[in-house]
């Protein structure tokens, strides 16, 4: 069902599946740009499905929808590929986690982001033990959904590492102490545990980390998750009620590997540090 609080375009029937290499060609006659990065769309609500489609072609990008779970794993066992996928948690058949799960069985592992109504943390958990990357509500804006794939897209371009203006290559995985994010996956371990990080959670850690001797503000941490400048909240410094709820989370997530977990500082008044423990 499309949410209330988002604004979409226009809609469309949705594509008919063919039958293996049928859906493949069918998918690529949706195509909207030639030279745009894929994203495969799922989701059972034509209206929503397309009109995401059309907002998503409009910045750049080739979109291929399906209505369910069979016909886009049909899509990628037929040869179909994909920069990254939004699926659908709730649709007839197969739901969105199976689909997950059939598709990292047979190997196919380009990035999945969750778009659905289901905005309570269990199901948000599921996905991530499932190997989504990022677990996003329909509500929010096209800007966030947009701002989210943009990395998750960049990141899926850098096989070994990313290329600096000099042409050297920075690596691909931060450590710190006893945490290891992996930059090319947007994965966090500690203790060589893994750590179930939305994306935007993933980004506030590899801020907090990559500073050392110096404290994060609430203000860099905001425009991280939001874009710079952006006004949200009550007041002068409203934001930083969200800012604290992001930490909160994050540091829920890490003492769920381990209970002794400490490293996020606060510094009332100002922001946070990564602590290091001795």
């Amino acid at each position: 069902m499309q949410p209330s609080g988002a604004v979409w375009k226009s809609s469309s029937e949705s594509m008919p599946a063919s039958g293996k290499g049928g859906t493949v060609r069918a998918a690529e006659e949706q195509r909207t740009h030639g030279l745009g990065q894929r994203v495969v769309v799922v989701d059972d609500d034509p209206l929503f499905r397309e009109s995401l489609g059309l907002n998503l072609s409009e910045h750049g990008y080739d979109v291929v929808e399906f209505g369910d779970g069979a016909s886009v794993l049909e899509y990628f066992e037929g040869g179909g590929d994909a920069e990254a996928v939004l699926l659908d948690w709730r649709m007839p058949g197969i739901d969105g986690l199976e689909v997950l799960r059939r598709m990292r069985e047979r190997g196919v592992g380009m990035p999945v982001i969750f778009l659905t109504v289901l905005s309570d943390q269990i199901y948000e958990e599921a996905a991530l033990r499932r190997g989504a990357v990022d677990f996003i509500d329909k509500s929010r804006s096209l800007s966030i959904i947009l701002q989210r794939l943009r990395l998750i897209t960049e990141g899926s371009k850098r096989p070994t590492g990313v290329a600096t203006e000099g042409g050297e290559e920075q690596p691909t995985v931060l450590r710190r102490g006893r945490l290891e994010l992996r930059l090319d996956i947007h994965r966090a371990f500690y203790d060589d545990k893994r750590v179930d990080l939305t994306l935007t959670e993933f980004n506030i850690v590899r801020l907090l980390a990559s500073v050392h001797e110096s404290d994060v503000s609430y203000r860099q941490i905001y425009d991280l998750v939001r874009g710079k400048n952006f006004v949200a909240g009550y007041g002068e410094d409203g934001y930083r009620v969200n800012v604290r709820s992001f930490i909160k989370r994050i540091r829920q997530k890490f003492r769920e590997v381990d209970d002794s977990f400490a490293c996020i500082g606060n510094y009332p008044g100002f922001g946070y540090r990564w602590v290091d423990p001795e």
